[in-house]
C-alpha cells in the first residue's frame, strides 16, 4: 500500500487540531472523506481542511471505494456499532477512546476484526508521544532502580454543563473517569505492564449529573508492581500526574499537561522537556500508517484498549454493577 486513504466518522471538536490534521500531514497518508450527522458542519470541516468530500451518512465513509481505513470519532455509544460495520467492510479501523461502552463490547469488536484478519487500533495516542517514550526509556534503563509502585491522580472542578453527553452514562458509558481517566490507565499499561488485578470505588458526590464524579482504585501489574489512583472531578483545583517510585528514585510526569518530566534521585531533581507535537494524534497515526504499509508496528491495539476497559469496569462496579 503506497498511501493510506482515510475516512472520518464524527468530525467534531477533537478532529479540529488534535487528530484530523494528522491524517493528511502524516507521511503516506491522506484524508478522503469526513462525516458528521450535521451535513453542513461536515462540509464546513471539509472545506477548512481541504478534504475532497463530506457526508452525513457513515455508510458512505465505510464503503467508500477510495477509503482504505476508517477513524471513528463519535461518542462511545456508537463505537461498537460503527466498528462492526468497518470490520464487515474489511477495512482497518482506528477508534476513539474509550474503546467502547464496556469490556464486553471491546471483546465483540476484537473478535469481529480477528475474524477478518484485519487490524483494530485505539486512539490512546499518548503511547506515541515523546514524553511517554522518554519515561519508558527512563524506567527501562533503571533510572530510579527497581520500580515498586505507581500512583496516578487527576483532579478537576465539577462541570457547570451537566447536559453534556460526556456525563450521560447511556452515551458516554460512564463519566469523566471513562472519558479522560482512561488515558492514564492506558499509559500505565504501556509504561509498566498490563494490570491483572484491580478494584475500586466510585461515587456521585456533586449530584449535578447521573455519572460518577469521584473514583478511586488499587491495582496490581503483571510485572509485580502495585498501583493506586484517584480521579476526583469534584475538587477545588485541576491537576494530573503519575508518580513512579523506585528503589533509587522517583519519576513524575503529567498525563495531560504539556509540562516537564521530573526525575528525582540521589537528592537531586532534574527537569526533562518533551513537548507535545502540534497535532497530538499524528505520531500514533504515523505508526498505524507505517504498520499498514508493512514498515513498523503500532502499539495501541484493540487488545490493549480492551485491557484498559476491563480495568475501568472493575473500578466502576460499585456504582454501576456489572457492565
Amino acid at each position: 500500500m503506497n498511501k493510506v486513504r482515510w475516512g472520518i466518522i464524527g468530525c467534531g471538536d477533537v478532529c479540529e487540531v488534535k487528530s484530523g490534521p494528522g491524517f493528511y500531514k502524516a507521511d503516506h497518508s491522506e484524508l478522503t472523506i469526513v462525516m458528521r450527522r450535521n451535513g453542513e458542519k461536515a462540509a464546513d470541516f471539509a472545506k477548512r481542511h481541504n478534504v475532497e468530500q463530506s457526508t452525513n451518512n457513515a455508510d458512505e465513509v465505510i464503503y467508500h471505494p477510495k477509503v482504505d481505513a476508517v477513524y471513528i470519532a463519535t461518542p462511545p455509544s456508537s463505537h461498537c456499532e460503527y466498528a462492526l460495520k468497518v470490520a464487515e467492510a474489511g477495512k482497518p479501523c482506528y477508534v476513539e477512546k474509550p474503546m467502547a461502552m464496556n469490556h464486553r463490547e471491546c471483546v465483540q469488536m476484537i473478535d469481529a476484526f480477528k475474524s477478518k484478519n484485519i487490524p483494530l487500533y485505539v486512539a490512546y495516542y499518548r503511547r506515541a508521544l515523546p514524553r511517554f517514550l522518554k519515561v519508558r526509556d527512563l524506567l527501562r534503563e533503571g533510572a530510579i532502580g527497581t520500580l515498586t509502585s505507581a500512583h496516578i491522580v487527576q483532579y478537576g472542578k465539577l462541570s457547570k454543563n451537566p447536559n453534556n453527553w460526556r456525563y450521560d452514562p447511556s452515551v458516554a458509558g460512564a463519566g469523566q473517569f471513562l472519558d479522560v481517566g482512561s488515558h492514564g490507565l492506558d499509559i500505565l499499561d504501556f509504561l509498566v505492564s498490563p494490570i491483572t488485578r484491580a478494584s475500586g470505588f466510585a461515587l456521585n458526590t456533586g449530584g449535578t449529573y447521573k455519572a460518577e464524579d469521584v473514583t478511586t482504585a488499587a491495582f496490581e501489574f503483571e510485572s509485580g508492581v502495585l498501583g493506586t489512583g484517584a480521579w476526583n472531578f469534584h475538587a477545588d483545583h485541576s491537576d494530573n500526574r503519575i508518580t513512579f517510585t523506585g528503589s533509587d528514585g522517583e519519576i513524575q510526569t503529567p498525563v495531560f499537561s504539556d509540562t516537564d518530566i521530573i526525575l528525582k534521585r540521589n537528592g537531586n531533581e532534574e527537569k526533562i522537556a518533551a513537548p507535545n507535537p502540534p497535532h497530538v494524534h499524528q505520531p500514533l497515526i504515523q505508526a498505524i500508517v507505517n504498520e499498514l504499509r508493512g514498515e513498523g508496528q503500532c502499539e495501541s491495539t484493540g487488545e490493549s484498549g480492551a485491557r484498559t476497559s476491563w480495568v475501568m469496569d472493575q473500578c466502576l462496579i460499585t456504582y454501576y454493577g456489572e457492565r
